[in-house]
């Protein structure tokens, strides 16, 4: 079993109800067992800025899957939740998207997934809760450090539910 971390987010429906059915779709209890969760985040959009607030978390996990198999994995969890790839504008609006951050110590650019992630540090969407459950995790530099130099303004946790 290898660590993983994934970021989560959404904009598009009632946006925890689907990230909370995309976790548990995502996280069988065997081969991707659930070991951490942020709390949910509502944060100002990326990219393209005329759109509404996403909702954004991370979550640990250890897997038994190749990082492949993951990504291959979370790909099928977003089509299930209404996610077309083919259809969206990039960095629009969307019901769910799914990142792995990071697979253990592995760096990988294989051309369909870069590891680590390779906007990770420029995404307080995604440094703010992954610092929550990761605080010490090293991807370069350690991800409490990279979250406390980052202006997250309009980061903001959100009540649990």
């Amino acid at each position: 079993m290898t660590q993983a971390w994934l970021a989560l987010g959404g904009n598009v429906g009632d946006s925890r109800a689907i990230l909370d059915r995309a976790v548990t779709m995502l996280c069988d209890g065997e081969a991707v067992q659930l070991t951490a969760r942020s709390a949910d985040y509502s944060t100002p959009p990326w990219g393209v800025e005329d759109q509404a607030p996403f909702v954004n978390l991370c979550i640990a996990v250890e897997t038994a899957l190749s990082p492949q198999d993951l990504l291959a994995r979370a790909h099928e969890v977003e089509r299930a939740l209404g996610r077309d790839r083919a259809k969206e504008q990039r960095w629009g609006p969307r019901t769910a998207d799914i990142d792995i951050i990071a697979y253990g110590d592995l760096t990988l650019d294989d051309g369909t997934l870069t590891l680590p992630h390779p906007r990770l540090f420029e995404r307080a969407f995604v440094l703010v809760p992954l610092a929550e459950i990761a605080p010490e995790l090293k991807i370069g530099v350690r991800v409490k450090d990279a979250a406390a130099k980052f202006d997250a303004a309009g980061v903001e946790k959100l009540p649990p539910r």
